[in-house]
């Protein structure tokens, strides 16, 4: 076994037990909201609430809380992003790694692929392009018509979202949020056979910290809902030859495909 053999076997085996430990945490978690809507099925069942129930559920959500800020680190982000770091999810997906990047780099699949869980957010127009070194960046205005929209909870209708490819692996999204603040969601896609790929996504926020424990649970929440909605996208794609849609110069001329084409000029050059 060669050097990068080794050193591929440690990696792996790092993730895995990264990946366990996460498991772990995220059944606590679920563990601990079971408990919780069973006290309060319970609360409300009677006829009035005692104050040995209220202690019960106040003991429960102090201790969900606790066990939140007890997730186990699976990045290794400088200290000044771990500071504002709030979810890490990993997956290993059944699918070529290029499906995930053109499903990334597709602006459309906001409004089409996510049009659920987003609740028919709009995208109104690309304001700005620009091409970097290794990927580029693109902004574009987005919208939320339904005035019920879950996301009103923490953005306004109307704001402007950086989509930046930082590498051939490495995608962002960063979203304004109320007061000046923004939430960053960093997607990172590792091949690991022709077939397969790990998939990482990490959110970070400069929220103030008693809102945290409660967007844990709530961030954890849309991931998962959104990658299930990927799954038969990514499955229709993998059926695809995908190679031709990144090594072919058939590419799509729309602004909202900026990234994309820039990620065929970089894969060409």
């Amino acid at each position: 076994m060669n050097k990068l053999q080794r050193e591929r076997k440690h990696d792996e085996t790092v993730l895995f037990i990264n990946q366990l430990r996460y498991g772990v945490w995220l059944l606590g978690v679920t563990a601990w909201l079971f408990a919780i809507a069973e006290r309060m099925i319970a609360v409300s069942d009677g006829a009035y609430f005692s104050s040995k129930e209220i202690f019960q559920t106040l003991i429960i959500c102090l201790l969900l809380m606790t066990w939140l800020y007890l997730q186990p680190e699976t990045n290794q982000a400088p200290v000044s992003l771990r500071s504002s770091h709030i979810i890490s999810q990993e997956y290993i997906l059944p699918y070529p790694y290029l499906c995930q990047i053109y499903h990334l780099l597709n602006l459309k699949h906001l409004e089409t692929i996510h049009n659920f869980s987003l609740n028919n957010l709009k995208i109104s127009s690309v304001t700005h392009v620009q091409a970097t070194s290794q990927g580029g960046i693109i902004k574009f205005q987005t919208s939320l018509d339904s005035p019920i929209n879950a996301l009103r909870m923490w953005r306004s209708k109307n704001v402007e979202v950086d989509l930046i490819l930082h590498n051939p692996y490495t995608v962002e999204l960063s979203i304004p949020v109320y007061n000046q603040k923004r939430m960053v969601v960093l997607f990172n896609v590792l091949p690991l056979t022709q077939n397969e790929h790990y998939f990482f996504i990490d959110i970070y926020g400069d929220l103030q910290w008693w809102i945290k424990p409660l967007m844990k649970v709530l961030l954890h929440f849309a991931s998962c809902l959104t990658l299930f909605e990927d799954l038969p996208y990514l499955r229709a794609l993998s059926e695809r030859n995908i190679d031709n849609l990144f090594y072919s110069h058939k590419s799509s001329s729309h602004e909202s495909m900026y990234l994309y084409n820039r990620y065929i000029e970089l894969c060409n050059t």
